[in-house]
């Protein structure tokens, strides 16, 4: 594979994203190297455990917008067929009938948020940051898992505003798990993980069965399955400041657009 790395430690596999250039972005590519990944994990019967995580500057900083702009989707119907490959890789790892730990370090935004949060435990550098900026240029999230995670009003204060969250403040809204230094990452991981490969499989399998059906009974997936109808509309919205956000992608660059967008929202931080 070109963009997913997988080591095999013991009962645990561990399952890195490797497109550092460019953060970490969930290409079309880097998508599907990670669901073959997720697949041959789950098939693996000595494997108990799954690890995912990215490089020590992102884990992901979400979708490959400028994959989105050179591929030029724009209508409803467009986005409603390349929306459900993103919510299929995210679900894939909500349903994996094994525990998955997230590894995060750095930049973990938008999809590669949603990605995160779709993992049974998450473990974080100081330096991690979190959060669905992408309201803040016109599009919203893919997978709406936030609100079954955090509660409702972290959740709108969240996604109204675009905004991103250090680790300490994550690990406040029940974002994630633990929050360990740099260094330490790795290893915290590795005694998480071994300590949970010490119950058998098939308890595991049904444990986490269990878990994921008392949220889905709940009514995650049907929120999910009618966001997706939601975010293929607002991903087509015809407003300014999504049409100058593109612009700029295609004429200047992702950079610049970025900038473009977070200058706007500075004015009033």
């Amino acid at each position: 594979m070109e963009f997913v790395r997988s080591e095999t430690r013991g009962l645990v596999a561990w399952l890195t994203i490797d497109r550092p250039k460019k953060l970490n972005a969930l290409s079309v590519e880097v998508m599907r190297e990670l669901t073959e990944a997720l697949d041959a994990a789950e098939r693996d019967d000595a494997v108990k455990v799954v690890v995912l995580t990215g490089g020590e500057r992102a884990f992901s900083v979400g979708y490959d917008i400028a994959q989105e702009v050179e591929m030029g989707v724009s209508t409803a119907e467009q986005w409603h067929a390349g929306l459900a490959n993103n919510i299929g890789l995210t679900m894939k790892v909500w349903s994996l009938d094994k525990p998955v730990i997230g590894a995060i370090s750095g930049w973990c935004l938008a999809g590669g948020c949603e990605l995160a949060m779709a993992c049974d435990l998450l473990v974080a550098t100081e330096d991690a940051q979190f959060g669905e900026p992408e309201i803040r240029f016109g599009s919203g999230p893919v997978t709406l898992l936030m609100p079954f995670l955090l509660g409702q009003k972290a959740t709108n204060e969240l996604l109204y505003t675009g905004d991103v969250v250090d680790a300490a403040r994550a690990l406040e809204l029940g974002m994630i798990n633990r929050v360990v230094a740099p260094a330490e990452l790795e290893a915290t991981v590795d005694r998480l993980a071994a300590k949970i490969a010490l119950t058998p499989l098939s308890i595991l399998r049904y444990t986490k069965r269990a878990l994921t059906r008392a949220y889905e009974a709940m009514g995650l997936r049907d929120a999910v399955e009618a966001n997706h109808d939601i975010a293929a509309v607002l991903n087509s919205a015809d407003t300014p400041e999504r049409a100058e956000f593109t612009e700029l992608v295609a004429t200047k660059g992702l950079r610049a657009a970025l900038a473009w967008r977070d200058e706007r929202y500075s004015r009033v931080d």
